[in-house]
């Protein structure tokens, strides 16, 4: 019986290793979809300020704004 302990152990020593090994593959590769979704997520907002820039510029909502501080700025002076 002590001839099969030694193996035995060796076997499960190996089982767990291997059992780790991949856990530590599967986290990484999930690790590195998550970072991805979410530099992919960054860019997609960055887009999306630029375009509501470019659109409130179209608009002249930023000019509005400008008027209605010299104006609200004039009338209390």
């Amino acid at each position: 019986m002590s001839e099969k302990d030694p193996k035995s152990s060796q076997d499960l020593t190996v089982v767990v290793q291997t059992l780790l090994q991949q856990m530590q593959d599967k986290f990484q590769t999930m690790s590195d979809q998550i970072i991805g979704r979410i530099d992919e997520m960054s860019t997609r907002i960055d887009d999306l300020e630029k375009n509501i820039s470019d659109l409130m510029t179209q608009a002249g909502v930023e000019d509005l704004d400008e008027e209605f501080k010299v104006t609200e700025n004039s009338g209390t002076a």
